[in-house]
């Protein structure tokens, strides 16, 4: 038998300093083949050695280390490690000032494009340009983000880059293998920044590319299989979308029929979901379902509720508890699979010291109670959404399947702002069909992300036939984005806009305006609780 590789063989350990640009770091260092995690500027020295990276990228951030000001400071673990480090934008100005160089504020901030000269040889951008410039050096296209700037060396550094707001535009110290680029090569404005990480984590980490779909897919195998043993069964939560579904085909592959697929209905999905799900997975994954009603019992615990964190901890129990019911009928089932993601554990956490806010508490991470008689499994927490897709795709699942637009766990109750009612619900199930029914009919649906409506539970007049209206408000949402961490709003045709609204307003009663969310993830999150 082959051995498989180690695909958390050289690690890369991404330090966040509270950039936007983050999880796209991340991402590429993915896309390079090489494994990666994201942890707070604060990690504990303890919590960096147990990780054990082969090297260590740090972020960009808002902070500053210019006028008296220290900024969030960068581990001294982080120089102890013995390991290559890449500083990005803040990171690299943090660096700069840790080892006694200057940073001072910008006369010309700096946002967008601006062409960097590579200035000398490095092994970070040896042989790495865009086009050669009058003097035979290498000329890079890049995207700048900064107000600060280094203005001088440390000691034993010398410039790799500069451009002409940033004389000193990239850093290096061969000796010790300190890295710093004030550009941020993570976004795709950068046209060589894939080929630059792939150097630092390739290259100068030494990191083998072994993080790909047909290797997960083989590690999540045995992986499931140690975990499990040889006779544990499986109680899997199934909800139809992508991830519940590569989960169930991992599973399958893994345990066979040792895996039960729960899809519990619980009166809080979109029109015709219900008997979609149970039709698509029956002609799945192969994996036994059993559909549980408890349309009823959800409903009755979000009555009077409105705090969306309370929604999402009470959903999450529920489930929990229907599990544990499930497994007692299944004949001892003792572990519960689900199809937690990267981006869920992500946007749950708290930074070891607490410092960091919770952006939502998802309901399978944050929204669990303590204390669960079923042992976990989740074979794809490692993984961003794009990645999911990848591996859907390498275990020969349905490409439509695969590409369809996620749905939340909580369902509708975090799309109906405030109290989760039926009448809510049955306005918002509407709506919601009618928008994704035009988005189709306009060869839209592919081209966004993720698309919906959501309730509003706000009253706005309006006159229909003469009459006034004082009736609650639906809004529309579309995004665009590859890995669900960051989004732009997608650039509908006004014309399809315009139809949705009209039909709604025509078709679904006591829905008199309609309006559209333009926000971008950051700031505002994809959906609205």
């Amino acid at each position: 038998m082959p051995v498989l590789p180690d695909i958390h063989d050289g690690r890369i350990l991404v330090l966040d300093f509270g950039s936007q640009y983050t999880r796209l770091i991340a991402r590429r260092v993915r896309e390079a083949g090489v494994y990666s995690e994201i942890r707070s500027f604060d990690i504990s020295e303890d919590a960096l050695s147990s990780f054990g990276p082969r090297g260590i990228v740090l972020s960009g951030g808002p902070d500053s280390v210019t006028g008296g000001r220290d900024g969030l400071p960068i581990p001294e673990a982080v120089f102890r490690a013995g390991v290559p480090v890449l500083g990005i934008c803040y990171g690299m100005q943090a660096m700069a000032a840790r080892f006694g160089g200057a940073v001072d504020s910008a006369e010309a901030r700096e946002f967008g494009m601006a062409e960097v000269r590579a200035r000398g040889h490095s092994d970070l951008l040896r042989g790495i340009d865009d086009r050669t410039g009058p003097g035979g050096e290498g000329l890079l296209d890049v995207w700048m983000s900064h107000g600060d700037r280094v203005t001088a060396l440390p000691d034993g550094f010398r410039t790799i880059a500069s451009s002409p707001n940033a004389p000193i535009a990239g850093i290096a110290h061969p000796g010790r293998q300190l890295y710093g680029l004030q550009f941020h090569p993570e976004v795709a404005h950068t046209r060589q920044g894939s080929a630059i990480l792939g150097r630092f984590v390739n290259g100068i980490c030494d990191c083998p590319p072994v993080w790909t779909p047909a290797n997960i897919v083989e590690e999540s195998v045995a992986s499931i299989r140690t975990r499990v043993g040889e006779a544990g069964r499986v109680l899997l939560a199934l909800s139809g979308g992508v991830d519940s579904s590569v989960a169930a085909a991992l599973l399958h592959r893994a345990i066979g029929d040792r895996v039960t697929g729960i899809f519990v209905d619980n009166g809080l999905l979109r029109r015709g979901e219900g008997d979609e799900v149970m039709e698509a997975l029956a002609r799945g994954q192969g994996v036994r379902v059993r559909r549980v009603e408890a349309a009823p019992r959800f409903l009755a615990a979000l009555r009077g509720v409105e705090d969306p964190e309370r929604k999402r901890t009470l959903i999450g129990n529920l489930f929990i508890e229907i599990f544990e019911e499930e497994a007692e009928r299944a004949g001892g089932a003792s572990f519960l699979a689900q199809g937690t993601i990267y981006p869920d554990v992500i946007e749950s956490a708290r930074a070891d010291t607490g410092k960091a806010d919770v952006i939502k508490s998802h309901h399978n991470v944050g929204g669990l109670p303590e204390r669960m008689r079923l042992s976990l499994v989740e074979p794809l927490r490692e993984l961003f959404k794009d990645e999911v897709r990848a591996v859907g795709l390498e275990l020969g699942l349905p490409r439509d399947l695969v590409f369809r637009h996620p749905f939340p766990g909580p369902g509708l109750a975090v799309r109906v702002l405030g109290e989760v009612r039926e009448d809510r619900l049955e306005r918002l199930r509407a709506a919601d069909a009618i928008f994704l029914e035009e988005l189709r009919r306009a060869g839209w649906y592919d081209r966004v992300a993720q698309a919906f409506a959501v309730f509003l539970p706000v009253r706005s007049v309006g006159v229909m036939g003469d009459q006034r209206r004082h009736e609650p408000v639906v809004v529309l949402r579309a995004v665009e984005t590859a890995d669900f961490m960051t989004a732009r709003a997608a650039r509908l045709p006004w014309e399809l806009l315009e139809t949705v609204s009209t039909r709604i307003v025509n078709e679904v009663p006591g829905i008199s305006r309609v309006g559209v969310d333009v926000s971008s993830k950051p700031p505002a999150t994809i959906e609205w609780e």
